[in-house]
């Protein structure tokens, strides 16, 4: 498989005009050659993969690393430049999204005069924007962890229960499950409080008569999960109840305009113009929804400046908000699969209102 994937990129380095790729993010290097340790370069050219890390995780890379060579260095820009003269690479893609400026003027000053260092084009994401069974299988065991966890710690989703705490118990009910980590911070935001769409869990106290979001995701063999649910505290407002019925509407409309061939502009559209519609318009002001895998925001984007069109295997959010200042906030959020029929739900909590009851 990892072959098969490395494969794919020496393709697009063709299709492009590059000698090599010079990857060394933690999340390309697990994808193209298996490597999960936390420092490590992986160079690959039209012809073959160097794997370079240093006596940290050699033995480690030996166990898990499929590349052509494996190589020991004694300094990492060193041991690049080395490869870089030996491969004859003239034209080198770097990802510019996950190297530093710092080392990108390392790498420069360091490696061979004539080389010329490119950034990898967009098609480079979309490598790992559709996804395999076996990454499948995986982020519905990682959804499957914090979907049971969040169940296990509902009973004390209660008036006068404090958002750390809840934040805090969910992280342990998944690492008792076997999640490697949370997939992100979580977010806990209650009454007021949710009308901040990234409202990290605070030291507030819920209170009957509100909402409270719980954003929160499990980290499986690398995996992410990603999902947002928003509950009622007792009897809440007509007009918090409005909200939420919208932004429930919304979720639903988007997801059933998701099939192969839809552009992703067109979903987030969906979802944007019935918000709109409904009076909310101002107060929804991020995308729709974003990719997830060994990264919890990676390719593909959801949101009204997308150019990319659903694909069968994409796996991508549908995460329509309402954010009112001093009131509060609704989010609702699943993670689904694109399939040849439309999409398949990774994530499982019910949504609609009755169900959301605390």
């Amino acid at each position: 498989m990892i072959k098969n994937r490395a494969q794919k990129l020496r393709h697009l380095l063709q299709q492009y005009g590059f000698d090599a790729a010079l990857l060394t993010d933690q999340s390309s290097l697990r994808y193209f050659c298996g490597f999960t340790g936390s420092d490590g370069a992986l160079l690959v050219s039209t012809e073959s993969t160097v794997f370079l890390t240093d006596s940290r995780y050699t033995s480690q890379a030996q166990q898990e690393v499929t590349a052509d060579r494996i190589i020991q260095h004694r300094g990492k820009t060193e041991g690049i430049a080395i490869l870089l003269g030996e491969a004859r690479a003239r034209v080198v893609g770097y990802d510019a999204d996950s190297l530093s400026c710092a080392s990108f003027d390392e790498l420069r000053k360091n490696c061979p005069g004539d080389c010329e260092w490119r950034s990898l084009p967009k098609a480079f994401k979309g490598l790992r924007g559709i996804k395999e069974p076996a990454e499948i299988a995986t982020m519905k065991q990682a959804a499957r962890i914090a979907t049971e966890a969040f169940e296990e710690i509902r009973p004390q989703i209660v008036p006068g229960a404090v958002e750390r705490e809840l934040a805090l118990a969910l992280e342990f009910a998944m690492r008792r499950r076997g999640a490697d980590e949370k997939s992100f911070p979580f977010i806990v935001a209650s009454g007021e409080r949710g009308a901040l769409p990234h409202g990290v869990a605070s030291d507030r106290r819920l209170r009957d008569g509100e909402l409270v979001t719980f954003d929160f995701g499990a980290r499986w063999q690398g995996y992410c999960s990603d999902e947002t649910v928003t509950l009622a505290l007792g009897n809440v407002t007509t007009q918090l109840r409005e909200v939420y019925e919208t932004v429930f509407q919304a979720q639903q409309l988007a997801l059933a305009a998701i099939r192969p061939g839809v552009s992703l502009k067109e979903i987030d559209e969906t979802a944007r113009s019935y918000i709109g519609g409904r009076g909310f318009g101002d107060y929804f002001g991020h995308g729709l929804g974003h990719g997830v895998g060994l990264e919890v925001h990676e390719f593909p984007v959801v949101s009204p400046r997308s150019e990319d069109i659903a694909e069968e295997g994409m796996v991508f959010t549908v995460e329509p908000g309402i954010y009112i200042p001093e009131l509060g906030g609704v989010r609702l959020e699943d993670t689904i699969l694109v399939t040849a029929a439309g999409y398949e739900r990774l994530t499982s909590i019910p949504k609609d209102f009755s169900a959301i009851l605390a």
